[in-house]
């Protein structure tokens, strides 16, 4: 299939076959999954009720369609530019068209484009506008001549060429700028830095203190292929603030010996201007520039490398176990202002709140623990949620002291978040007569519910688990991780009759304005009876329904199939299946022995092949089940409850925090997270953390040093 870009009256690449070689795919299916893009449909959805026409391409496959896609339309609106421009110069021959069209980078296209491209004032237009490119094309023929007898033939004191040297110094302006402007020139140094080039990175005289924290670059060199994204983005910062200095830079000999083979050909007196103008070119046009070219590259392997940690440290994240409906007391603890309970039910309604003061100033402990009891009896309390933050684990130490009536689960709960929740609009429209510290509270209830549920309402930059993520291309981080959320929510599922806007803003094909529709259509009706009535709702059009039925559920609903991820579209399958073997859908759902009688060949039809069959046989077994893991209750070592109480040797439980590409950390429960380097994850080679562990696994960790005034903890998983 050849794409012809709707901005350029050129035929473009196949892009199709670019990107399937590139990704491992076929081509047809690169042409369909592009054509579904095209037609409006979400990746969620493509990658489960479209695998017929795809060939079963996942949702990390189809969106590396979509931006190189992306990639390449924008390619070739920048390519369309050129060619209008050269064209519009007069410069434009068949053998440049053709480079042009062929160039499948922007690097390329820029290189072509560059001697073309309209200059500022530069010493070379200058020399030109004095007269001396005839001068300059004499020489750079490197022919057997007189430089100086040529030369003083140019000599023009109203041009401002007042002498021989003049003259010859105009000429070699102009040759440097032939020499940065050639492509092939480019291309071959681009390639050295690539290949041979280190980043050196130098203290700013006199920042040697105030910038400390970067000491570890103070006089630092690695090579430019080798160095890791974190260390990437650790020097730019330190740059950035003012306290490094960076370059990147290949062997200047090499540099000049691959010049000379492409722009030397003679050994005579014109060729050593050359040789005196290339060099000039090296250090003052190409080199610069080519550094330039190579820190964004950097910069943009770094932000790609750091995005992919926070998306998959916020994917797990997001898909971590709920503990499910159940009656829950939330406490946001704290110190001098007190602990903030609130007491929610099954659906995550608050119901009470109020406020205890049972650690210093006020001491309160026997009166608090006292409140807890009484609110955990009144409310039928089934679990309590305890904020990890300050005073949290002194408060788990009282929750645990208290003797309850029943047996009641206490589960510290991450709050990374909670606080730009609680500040928010969406808190504030949700919670108008409440203070933050209650709408704090009731986001840690709601986080152990269900984690997703909840922390879709902030923004996921707020959640605490990425690599320097104010560093990086902001758009990119935030598109990425949007696309993590919209995967999350899409695989889980969402009930259409509890799901707050934030959430169903995330359901495949609805968006802000369909989820403000759907919740204000629930309220003012009541809740949906089936998901046939989502078409009731004005402007909810076939291609609404079409993106998000399958990923909504009704549990109260009549028709069994509105509770699973079965798509509307196939209920006339699953009916089928049923009358041949003359059986309800509900007892196909009860019954296994019936579903093995099912021979999925005879339902295969033009749209609906064994993929797809296979998937409602799935759900046939397990309507709308829960991908996440079950809940599993974690304690920390009671005898640990701050910085001070680490000791070298100890062994500890610990939940794994944060993935980076240098390390994970764990929280230990002292407030402070320790650090398990990449070397001390496993005996074996590992060059990424995220091999051997998961956000949130829970790890028994080995303290190797503690340093107080710097609040570090370096930990070890090996060996324990």
């Amino acid at each position: 299939m050849i794409i012809i870009n709707k901005f350029s009256k050129y035929i473009m690449l196949n892009y199709s076959n670019i990107i399937a070689v590139e990704i491992g795919v076929k081509q047809n299916q690169v042409e369909k999954t592009i054509e579904l893009l095209n037609s409006g449909a979400t990746i969620p959805f493509i990658s489960r009720y479209r695998k017929e026409l795809t060939g079963s391409l996942d949702e990390v496959q189809i969106a590396n369609i979509r931006d190189r896609y992306k990639q390449l339309t924008e390619l070739d609106k920048r390519r369309e530019a050129i060619l209008a421009s050269i064209e519009e110069q007069g410069f434009m021959t068949p053998e440049l068209e053709k480079s042009i069209k062929a160039a499948i980078t922007m690097s390329e296209l820029e290189d072509l484009y560059l001697p073309y491209k309209p200059k500022k004032k530069t010493r070379a237009t200058v020399a030109i506008a004095r007269g001396l490119e005839p001068l300059a094309k004499i020489i750079f023929l490197q022919q057997n001549i007189d430089v100086e007898e040529k030369a003083l033939a140019f000599i023009d004191d109203e041009k401002g060429v007042s002498s021989v040297e003049d003259a010859l110094a105009g000429a070699r302006d102009i040759i440097a700028e032939w020499i940065n402007e050639n492509a092939k020139a480019r291309a071959a140094i681009r390639k050295l830095f690539e290949r041979d080039a280190f980043i050196n990175s130098k203290l700013v005289k006199g920042k040697n203190e105030d910038g400390k924290k970067y000491e570890n670059y103070f006089e630092y060199s690695e090579e430019v292929k080798r160095v890791p994204s974190h260390r990437i983005l650790a020097m730019f910062r330190g740059e950035n603030e003012g306290f490094l200095r960076i370059s990147i830079s290949p062997d200047e000999e090499k540099a000049h010996e691959i010049l000379d083979r492409l722009f030397i050909n003679a050994n005579n007196e014109a060729a050593d201007q050359v040789e005196m103008a290339m060099k000039d070119s090296y250090k003052r046009l190409m080199a610069p520039s080519i550094e330039t070219e190579i820190r964004s590259m950097l910069k943009e392997r770094a932000d790609k490398e750091a995005i992919r940690v926070f998306a998959d440290n916020l994917r797990q994240l997001l898909l971590a176990s709920p503990l499910g409906q159940k009656n829950i007391l939330a406490i946001d603890p704290g110190f001098r202002t007190g602990c903030k309970l609130v007491c929610l039910d099954k659906q995550g309604k608050l119901i009470h709140n109020e406020t205890i003061y049972p650690h210093p100033p006020q001491n309160e402990w026997k009166q608090s623990a006292a409140k807890i009891h009484s609110l955990v009896n009144a409310y039928k309390i089934e679990a309590i949620a305890i904020g990890n933050g300050t005073a949290g684990r002194e408060t788990e130490s009282l929750v645990r002291s208290i003797r309850f009536d029943k047996d009641i689960i206490a589960v510290m709960v991450n709050e990374s978040g909670a606080s730009v929740y609680s500040a928010s609009p969406v808190a504030r429209e949700e919670f108008p007569d409440y203070d933050v510290t209650v709408r704090g509270a009731v986001s840690i209830g709601r986080r152990l519910a269900d984690p997703l549920a909840e922390l879709v309402k902030i923004d996921a930059k707020s959640i605490g688990v990425g690599q320097y993520q104010h560093d990086v291309d902001q758009k990119e981080l935030k598109n990425s991780l949007d696309d993590v959320v919209v995967s999350c929510v899409n695989s889980v599922g969402v009930e259409l009759n509890t799901a707050s806007k934030e959430l169903l803003t995330y359901v495949s094909g609805l968006g802000p304005a369909l989820a403000s529709k759907i919740v204000e259509f629930r309220n003012q009706n009541g809740p949906f009876k089936n998901r046939k009535a989502l078409k009731t709702i004005p402007r909810f059009g076939d291609k609404a329904f079409e993106q998000s039925a399958g990923f909504l559920r009704v549990a109260d609903s009549d028709y069994p199939l509105d509770k699973s991820a079965v798509h509307p579209e196939s209920y006339a399958v699953v009916e089928k299946m049923a009358k041949k073997l003359n059986a309800t859908i509900d007892s196909l759902i009860a019954d296994e022995s019936l579903r093995k009688q099912i021979k999925l060949d005879e339902y295969i039809t033009d749209k609906i092949g064994i993929p797809t069959l296979k998937d409602i046989m799935a759900e046939l077994a397990r309507p709308g089940r829960d991908p996440r893991e079950k809940f599993d209750v974690f304690e920390f070592d009671s005898s640990v409850n701050s910085i001070n109480d680490v000791k070298p040797g100890m062994v500890l439980p610990g939940i794994v925090t944060n993935i980076t590409a240098f390390g994970a950390f764990v929280d230990i429960g002292v407030h402070q997270d320790g650090l398990v380097h990449i070397s001390n994850i496993a005996d074996r080679y590992i060059k990424d953390p995220a091999e051997v562990l998961n956000l949130n696994q829970k790890v028994k960790v080995k303290v190797l040093d503690v340093d107080i005034d710097r609040k570090r903890i370096n930990l070890s998983i090996k060996d324990v």
